[in-house]
């Protein structure tokens, strides 16, 4: 498959001259690499040296002119130089390979996607411009080392990809490359940004960060790693407020973003963005003076040196980011200051051509010469370069059988697929103990260290370690971040806040705001009778059925149980008015019982006023079971005790009101009725009437009694614990039937209202009944309406108001003739007629 391919490739780039001796020529002028050496293998690298490249005018008239580039990326240049110091050093091993020769290629693509293509062709094709008869044939590098950004490593490795050969790059991590159906024979010694964008959004929602910007490179990398980001964001619970992407040839479109980060709310952004972009993005920035922001950054742009400027520690101070793991390879540091230009650049060398050439070609490398204290103490991806190239060479090892003894198999043939295959498998340490190995997707376990953006007390600009993330390391313990350590904007060490809307406290919960992420919402206070109980609360929870919300809403809590009691102002004037009844009653009674062989007291009958006063006394205290807890006992004595208590007083006035009209007619001469209704006969009728009650009261206990019921209905933030009656008609049928005798008492005294003076009980028995029903019918509606414990309360007070009511308007005249008017006390007085 792969020979057919390459001759397809080859014929687009080739071209046949002669008919009789066909030579495969190549179309154009070859490229020639920046920096190279023979050896056995040959492995190509791809970087970036400058960043910037100038495009020839297309008149299509004549031949294009070749590409300008200028402006010089240190850091790429010191992976150019990485790359051969890792070279050079298996050269001289004895144990890797030990007597094959390692060559390399290395081109400058410029930081265009345009010059990676011209690289890459460059790379498979060689340098020469005729190759022989035959235009098919293996590829001039066994293995391409590169590139730094993930589009360009994208154009390689699609254009590799069909012929098998591999390419590992030290700092793609776009997660686009992790498919090895697109790119099987790409390879990388970084992780891929699937971890690395998971990992911010966990760094943004572990600082309480719910509310950021985001700002992403227009490419491969930019688009990929923040799609990944904004997904994982949304599973943390962070809401973006913008999300804007530039490319670096767009500057219009970078002034648009720059206003929109000036114009919004978000305190903290997400740049996921090349260092060139950020680069870009610092200068506008400054430009604008826009400052105050905490900036999390990725691997790309983070420790870059070349942000380090007088004016953008302003604009960068206090930011965090991954960045790539530190490790130090002994020798490099003495090598890219010192041995590379020993070795690529002796231009003082004037004896050889090829170098003087060299050296006039790239005066501006040559500038770099004695700048010694750069960022070699911050080569991060260095140490990626240096495993790739070591890895190409444990695979090379293996595939040509070396062994310490007897060397190499040099007949072996090398292609790349074998490379590829070999790479597959490669199981390492390098020198300062880095374990190298590659997982089913072609990358290296997922290492960074979280960096902090810091001024030293020189007033330098630092990259501080402040934690790590490995994913290698079980769920809980991937993420370690020492915050105290981390200074955050302006030098302050209190940690920023950005948010769209503040926390909700315990007692409210969240509204969304409509037309707004979910982190925009309003603190809504929960409803009476539900809590929240945690800061941002959804929702409030209902409290359970006999507990209540407090004052804050954060903590349920027993609802208030309301019952008359004793021990409240109500309830202590109510047994107050109850014995002070209650004393009256027996004073009265005492009186009667002193003065009973008196005309008055025998006239009135003393045997049913005494009783009445004992009835009475039973209907104060009688109020007192309604006072209290309620209990299933209490329940039903009340009713019933209130029900024939009062038919026994009842009873008892209409005995004295049936006596006072049988002994007017007994006046009558030839009347013998009082023989009909005498001592026995009312003991009798007041016993018949307080059975029927007694009956009533059985059959309502019996079927549904009374019982004690928790209503919850009436108030939401409160019990009332009361008594139900159960029966309603046990209930209505216990009053109606007082009401009864109340009644035709109150029409029997009203029919003998003109009786004489002497014999007119029954006008102060009128009256009293006149209170009585007053009372009672008033007392309905109020009994109805009344909310609580003053339902009891209303009870109580129509059992007193109409016990006093009978007992002064019935014993009050006649106490007052015994004490205050002795001399109405006679009998003369008792019979005598008006």
């Amino acid at each position: 498959m792969s020979p057919v391919i390459l001759r397809m490739v080859a014929m687009l780039a080739c071209g046949v001259v002669g008919e009789d001796a066909p030579v495969c020529h190549i179309l154009g002028s070859p490229e020639s690499p920046l920096l190279s050496k023979k050896g056995d293998v040959t492995v190509g690298g791809a970087f970036s040296i400058h960043s910037k490249i100038t495009h020839p005018s297309l008149s299509f008239t004549d031949k294009p002119t070749q590409l300008t580039c200028s402006s010089i990326n240190l850091r790429e240049f010191r992976f150019a130089q990485t790359m051969i110091f890792a070279i050079e050093e298996i050269n001289k091993s004895d144990f890797l390979l030990p007597n094959v020769s390692i060559g390399y290629r290395i081109y400058d693509n410029c930081g265009s996607t345009l010059s990676s293509m011209r690289a890459v062709m460059a790379l498979m094709n060689g340098h020469e411009r005729t190759v022989g008869q035959g235009c098919s044939g293996q590829s001039a590098v066994h293995a391409i080392i590169g590139e730094s950004e993930s589009s360009s490593t994208i154009v390689l490795s699609r254009t590799t990809g069909p012929f098998q050969i591999p390419v590992i790059s030290h700092s793609a991590t776009c997660e686009c490359l992790s498919s090895r159906k697109e790119y099987p024979s790409f390879f990388r010694t970084i992780a891929s940004d699937l971890y690395q964008s998971r990992a911010l959004a966990q760094l943004v929602k572990h600082f309480g960060w719910t509310w950021v910007g985001a700002v992403n490179s227009d490419s491969d990398y930019g688009n990929n790693g923040m799609a990944i980001f904004l997904t994982a964001a949304q599973e943390e619970g962070v809401c973006v407020e913008y999300t804007e992407k530039f490319h670096r040839t767009e500057p219009e479109k970078l002034k648009k973003v720059v206003e929109v980060i000036r114009k919004s709310s978000a305190r903290v952004i997400v740049g996921f963005l090349a260092h060139v972009e950020m680069n870009n993005l610092l200068e506008q920035l400054n430009l604008h003076n826009i400052t105050g922001r905490q900036f999390i950054g990725v691997e790309a742009w983070i420790t870059a040196d070349s942000l380090v400027t007088p004016n953008s520690f302003s604009v960068l101070g206090g930011s965090l980011g991954f960045a790539v793991q530190k490790a130090n390879i002994s020798g490099l540091d003495e090598f890219l200051t010192k041995g590379f230009w020993e070795r690529e650049f002796k231009c003082d060398d004037i004896n050889e051509d090829n170098m003087e050439a060299r050296c006039n070609k790239n005066q501006d490398l040559i500038k770099l010469k004695d700048n010694d204290d750069d960022d070699v103490a911050e080569l991060r991806y260095s140490t990626n370069i240096y495993k790739a190239i070591y890895a190409v060479a444990h695979s090379l090892h293996s595939i040509l059988k070396c062994s310490t003894a007897q060397g190499c198999d040099k007949t072996v043939k090398v292609t790349p697929w074998q490379v590829v295959k070999s790479l597959k498998q490669v199981d390492f340490t390098i020198k300062n103990g880095d374990h190298v190995w590659f997982d089913s997707t072609g990358a290296a376990v997922a290492r960074y260290e979280v960096v902090n953006w810091q001024r030293g007390s020189d007033g330098s600009v630092h990259f501080k370690p402040v934690g790590y993330y490995d994913a290698s390391l079980p769920p809980g313990r991937r993420f370690v971040l020492n915050t105290k350590a981390i200074m955050w904007p302006g030098g302050h060490k209190e940690l920023p806040v950005s948010v769209c809307s503040e926390k909700c406290l315990p007692g409210t919960h969240k509204v969304l705001q409509k037309g707004k992420p979910v982190c925009c919402y309003d603190c809504v206070p929960c409803a009476d009778g539900e809590i929240s109980n945690a800061t941002d609360s959804i929702d409030c929870t209902k409290c359970p059925e006999e507990y209540w919300s407090n004052e804050n809403r954060d903590v349920c809590i027993l609802k208030i149980v309301e019952f008359l009691s004793f021990t409240e102002v109500m309830g202590k004037m109510l047994v107050f008015f109850t014995l002070f009844g209650v004393l009256l009653t027996i004073l009265v009674a005492t009186l009667f019982f002193v003065y009973k062989e008196t005309p008055l007291v025998k006239a009135n009958n003393s045997e049913l006023s005494f009783l009445l006063l004992f009835s009475l006394t039973l209907c104060f205290l009688c109020s007192l079971t309604f006072i209290g807890r309620p209990s299933e006992w209490s329940c039903m004595l009340r009713h019933t005790a209130f029900g024939i208590t009062f038919v026994l007083c009842i009873s008892c006035i209409l005995g004295k009101t049936i006596v006072v009209l049988m002994a007017f007619r007994a006046t009558l001469p030839g009347s013998n009725v009082m023989k009909w209704f005498g001592p026995v006969q009312q003991r009798l009728s007041v016993l018949a009437f307080s059975l029927i009650q007694v009956l009533i009261c059985i059959l309502w206990l019996t079927i549904s009694p009374p019982f004690p019921h928790k209503n919850m209905n009436h108030y939401k933030e409160k019990i009332i614990l009361e008594c139900v009656v159960g029966s309603s008609i046990g209930f209505w049928a216990v009053l109606g039937y007082i009401g009864l005798l109340a009644l035709l008492c109150f029409v029997l005294a009203f029919l003998a209202r003109r009786l004489p003076d002497n014999f007119n009980e029954a006008k102060f028995i009128t009256f009293s009944m006149l209170i009585f029903c007053a009372v009672w019918i008033t007392f309905i509606p109020a009994y109805v309406s009344s909310p609580g414990k003053f339902t009891v309360a209303v009870e109580i007070f129509a059992i007193l108001a109409s016990s006093f009511g009978i007992l002064f308007c019935i014993f009050a005249p006649k106490c007052y003739i015994i004490i205050l008017k002795p001399e109405l006390n006679t009998r003369k007085r008792v019979m005598r007629k008006i």
